[in-house]
């Protein structure tokens, strides 16, 4: 089953990569690439929740991604993980655009706080693992989603958009966006199965009074509007 929160590791030591996947993989889906040009490029393509890199890469090192990535307008929290723990190391990773900094070595449990810290910050996470919109309530842990008592019966692919669109209140996505979240960008599958599963969605959202929760904006993409609030 897939998880609500996703996670991209740039990190070339293959055995402590592994190590995070397996200690965050019940709390995310954690994406892991050993090559700073491939962690770019993922980065870049892949709406993904949060990023962890090390600095030193091969391939780009770690400062370089972030500089790419905020030059390019991604704006997807970077938490750096490496051995370089001078003050100017610190200080150069926060300027380039990182938003946070743990030092090698490190206990795990400390990762998972920082990353949730990271995660609340952007909305992503709760600590009652749901994202309330309105009248609606979606819970990332056994994927079920109310309005007021009342169960939405959603499946997989409908439910994963609504997370997606509910991890970005009032905030637009683009069609490819919720196809690469979603789907992924190796996946088969034309980009029209985005406009079937939302119309599915809309039509199980406004069999409970919700119907008008996810608005298009003609060309431009889709938004979950929170009732009453305010968008640019």
């Amino acid at each position: 089953m897939a998880k609500a929160i996703k996670i991209l590791l740039i990190e070339d030591d293959k055995n402590l990569a592994d190590n995070i996947v397996g200690f965050l993989e019940d709390f995310a889906d954690v994406t892991a690439v050993t090559d700073g040009q491939d962690g770019e490029y993922e980065g870049k393509e892949v709406p993904y929740d949060l990023i962890i890199s090390d600095l030193m890469l091969p391939g780009e090192n770690g400062l370089e991604i972030i500089k790419n990535l905020r030059d390019n307008k991604v704006d997807t929290p970077v938490l750096i993980l490496t051995a370089k723990a001078s003050l100017d190391d610190k200080i150069e990773g926060f300027n380039v655009g990182a938003d946070d900094y743990l030092t090698k070595p490190f206990h795990r449990e400390e990762l998972l706080v920082r990353v949730k810290a990271l995660l609340r910050r952007t909305g992503v996470y709760s600590e009652d693992n749901t994202i309330t919109v309105g009248e609606l309530t979606i819970n990332l842990e056994n994927r079920g989603v109310q309005v007021h008592g009342q169960s939405v019966k959603l499946v997989g692919k409908e439910f994963d958009i609504l997370t997606y669109l509910g991890q970005n209140k009032n905030i637009i996505v683009t069609r490819d966006q919720i196809f690469d979240r979603v789907w992924g960008i190796d996946s088969d599958t034309t980009i029209n199965v985005v406009n079937i599963y939302l119309n599915n969605l809309r039509r199980k959202l406004e069999a409970v009074g919700q119907g008008g929760l996810i608005k298009t904006l003609r060309n431009i993409g889709f938004i979950l509007e929170v009732p009453d609030a305010k968008t640019d």
